[in-house]
């Protein structure tokens, strides 16, 4: 169930595709959410992603703080599926059996962004634009290498 849920939050497929009912179910999951709820699925996907082995020494994330992340998003995650969304959930996941999967990803999107609208990060995304090299950049579009 671990690796659904992971699966479901950072797997990244096409949303133009999804059906209406994976929206209508996604659109609830992410209305039922608050800012805070938003930042914790944005730190449980920090934590995953820091778990990968070429990036682990990068990230000090103690076991502690993975587990309380772990339990507080599959509380969240039972919170939204159960009480919050159960309509939308049984109706989208009876016409498609990619709904849940879609759903979670708009999910994964907003509390990514939620991370995203800090200038700290927009700023450090950016960082890298100071050694790029324009004139390589302009010869590729104007055809020459």
């Amino acid at each position: 169930m671990k690796k659904l849920i992971s699966a479901l939050i950072i797997s990244a497929s096409a949303m133009s595709a999804a059906p209406a009912m994976s929206n209508e179910l996604g659109s609830c999951l992410i209305d039922s959410l608050n800012g805070k709820e938003r930042k914790s699925l944005a730190k449980w996907i920090f934590f995953s992603m820091a778990a990968h082995p070429d990036i682990k020494s990068y990230a000090e994330v103690s076991e502690k703080d993975r587990l309380e992340s772990d339990k507080d998003i599959g509380d969240l995650v039972t919170r939204l599926l159960a009480s919050d969304c159960p309509a939308q959930f049984k109706v989208a996941s009876e016409s498609d059996p990619m709904a849940l999967q879609r759903a979670f990803e708009l999910v994964g999107q907003v509390a990514m962004g939620e991370l995203m609208q800090d200038p700290v990060v927009t700023d450090a995304i950016g960082n890298y634009s100071h050694f790029m090299d324009p004139q390589a950049i302009q010869s590729a579009l104007a055809g020459g290498q």
